[in-house]
């Protein structure tokens, strides 16, 4: 018989030497058992998919009829569910935020707030000081889905550990959490369930997408165009587990059933390909984390793999945040929280990792 192992006894084995904590207090005790409950849903994830089998739920949304795109009354419906805000915008980023400001390193800028409630949801954003318009100018963006979380970690661990190194060579402009109110629910969508990362586009609805599209035509008004733009994204379990699905029935349209990939992959601009700058952000962040393999039909996430680690969209055309500068480098990381390998600190550093890659090699190439 094959030997049993208890999902926390997995967790312990798998755990650095140098990642342990204490479970003797209330919090650190809190802590194990979140880790051991994520790390049972990985390993029985990792064993379905092995077995070819989906390891998502397949249940109907809750919401809606099936078929029939939502109306206001869905929406509000929605809506109602998320009420309550599962962490704190203020304390795990403005915080961070402030910190940051105190360094007296970047200029930050308040360039807007949610309409829901201004003064719980201020948008900002650093620029790195000096700028030239001799300089390659680069946009980072974070949280655009506010639930993935090192999106916006990443980007602010990128201002506290690495930007300060390129502001010599380059302009940065970094907005680290572009949806605050899907951050404090864990929700892809904003409140009112649309989803940012589709409407970058003109006569968007978003407040979070109008703000960020603002501050980047501020930008370009002083004549100084975008070189490269990276996008910090996740593709988590829940995306096929709540959000697709919740998607099908906000549209009215079936639910396919897809597979997560396991690593950690680029969207890139099926105009602007570059291939040989993706290529760099996927040996920079190879040595973090792993890289995702494509299925076995050579498919990420439904589309055909171009290059080790990347897929490609008509990002303009979908309205992906990514397309929101023209800038000629444009991505979009996904990262991968969910894998048995990763952690929180392992994914902030591989979105770390991504930006440095596509720094580095505009750098290497003359700065174009």
């Amino acid at each position: 018989p094959m030997l049993k192992i208890l999902p926390w006894a997995v967790l312990v084995l798998s755990l650095p030497l140098n990642s342990c904590f204490s479970v003797s207090s209330g919090a650190g005790l809190k802590a194990f058992e979140r880790a051991a409950a994520s790390s049972s849903r990985a390993c029985q994830s990792s064993s379905l998919r092995m077995a070819g089998k989906s390891p998502y739920s397949t249940k109907p949304y809750p919401i809606g009829t099936p078929g029939v795109p939502w109306g206001s009354e869905e929406r509000v419906a929605w809506l109602k569910q998320q009420t309550k805000w599962q962490r704190s915008y203020k304390d795990e980023v403005l915080t961070k935020i402030e910190a940051l400001k105190g360094t007296g390193k970047f200029t930050v800028e308040q360039y807007g707030a949610l309409s829901i409630d201004p003064d719980k949801y201020p948008l900002f954003a650093f620029k790195s000081k000096d700028w030239d318009a001799a300089k390659p100018t680069c946009l980072v963006t974070g949280g655009v889905h506010g639930y993935e979380t090192s999106g916006v970690q990443g980007a602010l661990l990128f201002l506290k550990d690495e930007a300060e190194k390129y502001t010599s060579s380059f302009n940065l402009l970094v907005a680290p959490c572009v949806s605050p109110w899907g951050y404090e629910h864990i929700q892809r969508w904003n409140n009112n369930a649309d989803d940012p990362n589709r409407n970058f586009k003109p006569d968007s609805p978003s407040d979070e997408c109008k703000a960020l599209m603002k501050l980047i035509a501020s930008v370009k008004a002083q004549g100084i165009e975008f070189t490269a733009h990276v996008d910090l994204h996740e593709t988590t379990d829940t995306d096929e587990s709540e959000f697709r699905p919740a998607l099908a029935a906000r549209d009215g349209i079936k639910y396919e059933e897809d597979i997560v990939p396991d690593g950690f992959y680029l969207c890139g601009d099926t105009e602007k390909p570059a291939p040989d700058w993706h290529k760099a952000i996927i040996d920079s962040v190879r040595k973090v984390t792993h890289i995702a393999p494509p299925d076995s039909k050579g498919m990420i996430i439904g589309s055909p793999q171009t290059q080790e680690g990347c897929i490609q969209y008509p990002i303009a055309k979908l309205g992906l945040c990514a397309s929101s500068t023209g800038a000629a480098y444009c991505t979009t990381t996904e990262v991968y929280p969910d894998s048995p390998t990763a952690s929180d600190e392992i994914c902030n550093r591989a979105q770390c990792a991504a930006v440095i890659g596509a720094l580095d090699y505009i750098l290497a190439n003359g700065g174009k």
